[in-house]
This record gives structure tokens, sequence and C-alpha cells, in this order.
């Protein structure tokens, strides 16, 4: 899927015309510093318009976008799919929290919540270095395994949330291979960047 094509699909989700626009200029800028830093894989770089930028902007559609949320992204990396979020909000009722272990990656995230004024964005550090988070929401992608995930979200995040995960073709079967708590309920959606990538949408209360 080329530029164009998402382009119009970034509207009709809802991005402002200023949102888009800061989103190009994520876009070159983050393509800039890939060169010296391997932020994302050099292999998806040609592909970042749908792999990387519409696959962490279809999560918009998830979201109860008419409250004020609160968002951890856990393993952000470059900024997927946290920072294309939290590119959507220009009345900032996501606050997003980027929750990155490496440390060069963080100083990329730093520099772009300060490039864009982007005030409703926090970069954290390693996950595992927190005693407890409070959020609405987490959303992963490319992070860790679903049983990990779980993990984290009963020991150290606050009830109720939500857990939103984009995964690949093997989704349900990593499901099926966890023991999920009574309290923990799940359904799929599909992905529109891959038919055969899935979106887990998971509720712990």
């Amino acid at each position: 899927m080329n530029k164009s094509n998402v382009l119009k699909l970034l509207k009709n989700i809802g991005y402002s015309h200023s949102s888009i626009e800061k989103i190009e200029d994520f876009s070159d800028f983050l393509i800039k510093f890939n060169k010296r830093y391997n932020l994302i894989s050099r292999n998806t770089v040609n592909n970042i318009w749908s792999r990387h930028i519409l696959d962490s902007a279809q999560l918009v559609e998830i979201l109860n976008q008419n409250n004020k949320l609160k968002i951890a992204d856990f393993g952000s990396g470059a900024g997927f799919p946290g920072l294309i979020i939290a590119f959507f909000d220009g009345k900032y009722k996501f606050h997003v929290k980027l929750f990155e272990k490496s440390p060069v990656k963080r100083l990329f995230l730093e520099r772009i919540r300060k490039e864009f004024s982007l005030i409703n964005v926090e970069v954290h550090g390693d996950i595992y270095s927190y005693n407890k988070i409070s959020t609405d929401i987490i959303v992963c992608r490319a992070f860790k395994k679903l049983q990990e995930i779980l993990k984290i979200s009963r020991e150290i995040v606050q009830k109720p949330h939500k857990i939103i995960i984009l995964k690949g073709k093997n989704a349900q079967s990593e499901i099926n291979k966890v023991s999920l708590a009574t309290n923990y309920s799940y359904k799929l959606k599909d992905s529109i960047t891959d038919n055969k990538s899935k979106i887990i949408i998971m509720d712990a209360k």
C-alpha cells in the first residue's frame, strides 16, 4: 500500500490535515535518523507508511475518542504505535506514556516530543523498572509474548484497564497457550494492513 492510499485511510480514520502534516514531518525525521541509529528495520523503510504508520493509526478507531484517556505504550521503539496515536489528538485528550528500554530510542522519542511540542506525551524507561503504573489502556506492537504482557498487566498495572496488541497471524494460537483469569476477556479484530494479522483487544477488570 503506497503513501497516497495510506493518507486517504488516515483521513477516514479521523486524522486532521494538521495531524497528517505532522506525521509526514515525523516520517521524514525518522528516515533521516534511521540511517545512523537503526531505529526501525531498514528493510521496512520503503514501506513505512503502511508497515508502521497505518498499522499504528488503526488503533485510534478502537479508542473512545470522547473520553480523556491515559495510554501506556510498552516497548515504543521509534514511537509505534504511541506517537502515531498522540499525533491524532489535537485536543490532547490522550495522555500517552512511551516506555522504551533503549537509551538511543528514548533520546529519539524525547527529541520528537520536543520538536513537535507534544505536551500530551511522556517518555519513560524500561517498563520493568516501575512498581506500579496507572493507565486506562496498554498498547503494544512488537513488544513481548502475550504471556509476558499479561504478567505485567497483573502485577504492575492498576485495574481496570484495556490491552490492545497488534499481532500477526498466530494471535489466536498465542491466546490459546495462556491461562486467562476470569477477570480477563478478549476479542480479535482484523488488521487493515494485513488480512492475516489480528489485533487483540482485552479487558482486565
